[in-house]
């Protein structure tokens, strides 16, 4: 159901538009750098492991 936003409502719902697509970039870089983050800990391990 759409509230009536009269005058505003092309402000409003950009303004959730653009809240919305900078929550999604924000997740996806947390994950792609969780993941080269967790790479680049899994190469120190092994390192680690081979030299004793």
């Amino acid at each position: 159901m759409m509230p009536d936003l009269g005058k505003y409502a092309g402000a409003v719902l950009s303004s959730y538009a653009v809240s919305l697509g900078l929550i999604v970039l924000l997740v996806a870089v947390s994950i792609l750098r969780a993941r080269r983050t967790k790479a680049a800990l899994d190469l120190v391990e092994k390192r680690s492991k081979r030299n004793g």
